[in-house]
């Protein structure tokens, strides 16, 4: 039986943050009714605290969609996590996601605390949610940039508070594979309690390696993915869902894992993330791009009408193209 990879989708909280993006209640429950259909684990539909639209797009949400968990995220403050559980109230699953800066660059000139202080924050903020919900996710923010040995003292500090799920994020997209995926094995070894959490990475795209990043954490044991439709989010965006489902998909031998992503379902939700946000995907855009299946060169054509796979590793019906 292959390990499990859980599939969070935050293209409705930072995908949407993307300038531009802008999405209302109606607009984002359409989504995660397709991502729902999609069969993502997580949905995180919003960061309830910021505005009176995301509270309202969280709550709608958490009170029609009953199978994926409804995930908000929260700064360890305490009225960002009591409101994110007020909006998350109407949920049968739900999640919070709580945050606190662990890199000294972050730590010096956005939080002005040291890291006693920190530690402190993190641990009050996961204990403060645990009193909402059991499940509870703590993200480390800038965590790639993090001196290792104090990440490793807030993640072990944070799953003794409560903390069932520890986000691993490369906020600046700073990391490269080989250094993330040693990241991600160091705190399998080195976090006395790191059995008792899931592990998790976002990765953004400023290097162009978000996916390369979080596929090569799934190697070392990372076991979700937070991820975004067509890869939408802040600067260069986060690693892409469509993207991340079909690689672990197509090369399970290397990855002997599995999501639930219904893959059918990824061009319909990519082209509904697309017209709703008014963001046209790339035509070179892997998997959900117009060209990705398209061969304009003689011999690719001459390959594949002898045998389709001498050229696509994947059917186009794979993904739910041209349905």
């Amino acid at each position: 039986m292959l390990d499990r990879v859980i599939v969070f989708d935050t293209t409705l909280r930072d995908g949407e943050q993307c300038p531009g993006a802008s999405l209302n209640p109606q607009q984002k429950l359409e989504v995660a009714l397709a991502l729902d259909r999609l069969g993502v684990d997580v949905i995180e539909a919003g960061f309830a605290v910021s505005s009176p639209g995301d509270f309202e797009a969280v709550r709608l949400i958490a009170s029609k969609l009953r199978r994926p968990v409804i995930c908000s995220l929260a700064r360890c403050v305490p009225k960002d996590i009591e409101t994110a559980a007020g909006a998350l109230k109407p949920a049968k699953r739900k999640r919070i996601h709580t945050f606190v800066a662990t890199s000294k660059i972050h730590m010096r000139y956005k939080l002005r605390k040291a890291e006693d202080e920190i530690l402190r924050v993190a641990v009050t903020g996961v204990k403060l949610a645990r009193k909402f919900t059991d499940n509870v996710e703590f993200s480390p923010e800038d965590a790639a940039r993090s001196r290792p040995e104090f990440l490793f003292q807030v993640l072990e500090a944070v799953i003794a508070a409560g903390a069932t799920t520890v986000n691993i994020p490369d906020t600046v997209g700073w990391a490269i594979p080989s250094q993330f995926g040693e990241l991600i094995r160091q705190i399998r070894q080195e976090v006395p309690n790191i059995s008792k959490a899931i592990i998790s990475v976002h990765c953004h795209n400023d290097l162009g390696l978000s996916t390369a990043n979080s596929l090569a954490a799934v190697k070392n044991g990372a076991r979700q993915v937070e991820c975004t439709v067509n890869g939408i989010g802040e600067r260069a965006g986060n690693a892409s869902l469509e993207e991340i489902v079909m690689a672990l998909k197509v090369r399970r031998d290397l990855f002997k894992v599995e999501t639930g992503v219904h893959t059918a379902e990824i061009y319909k939700t990519s082209r509904l993330v697309s017209k709703l946000t008014g963001f046209a995907v790339q035509p070179n855009k892997a998997i959900v791009g117009a060209n990705a299946f398209a061969h304009e060169s003689g011999i690719h054509q001459d390959g594949i009408l002898k045998y389709r796979r001498t050229y696509e590793i994947m059917h186009p019906k794979d993904v739910g193209y041209g349905e």
